[in-house]
């Protein structure tokens, strides 16, 4: 009965530490376009769920609205850069070129995350043959959506480690 009662409390510290990894992972994924940011995070608090110490914290209505809200993010992190190339007269080549120099800026960290996929969809402008002025503007609309996307993943992923240190620490 000891032996038991033990192997539930180190299951309880493991699956902590777990959860803690995954949602600091979590964190840096939201930056690193390698990582899942949101759905790590919340995979740590799906690991906490099911402690015994720590599970009472999180309702099952509570998980269920942040996975939905997990899933939208992770869309619309796919979605907004393509929408804010389009929405200053990007062209696909634009948008390939943004998506291309974004894999090509994580050799170059950290700055290559944030000036690859600026660099990547202006020289797929200028590939077309756009003018300079116009290959800049669409650039710099895949610039924001990309900025856009990161700071809506860094926001879920902050409130649900915000919730998870209030409720568990």
């Amino acid at each position: 009965m000891l032996n038991l009662l033990l192997f539930y409390c180190y299951m309880d510290i493991v699956l902590l530490v777990i959860a803690i990894l995954l949602m600091l992972t979590g964190m840096i994924g939201c930056v690193a376009p390698v990582l899942p940011g949101p759905p790590l995070t919340w995979i740590g608090l799906l690991l906490i769920k099911f402690t015994d110490k720590f599970g009472d914290q999180f309702t099952w209505t509570w998980m269920i609205i942040w996975a939905c809200v997990t899933i939208l993010v992770t869309v619309l992190d796919y979605v907004i850069p393509i929408w804010g190339t389009k929405k200053m007269g990007g062209s696909k080549v634009g948008i390939w070129g943004a998506t291309a120099g974004m894999f090509v800026g994580l050799l170059f960290l950290p700055w290559g995350i944030i000036l690859g996929p600026f660099i990547g969809a202006l020289v797929g402008e200028l590939i077309t043959g756009k003018d300079q002025k116009s290959s800049f503007k669409a650039a710099f609309g895949s610039f924001w959506g990309f900025l856009s996307s990161i700071g809506l993943k860094l926001l879920a992923c902050g409130l649900m480690i915000g919730y998870f240190v209030i409720k568990v620490f």
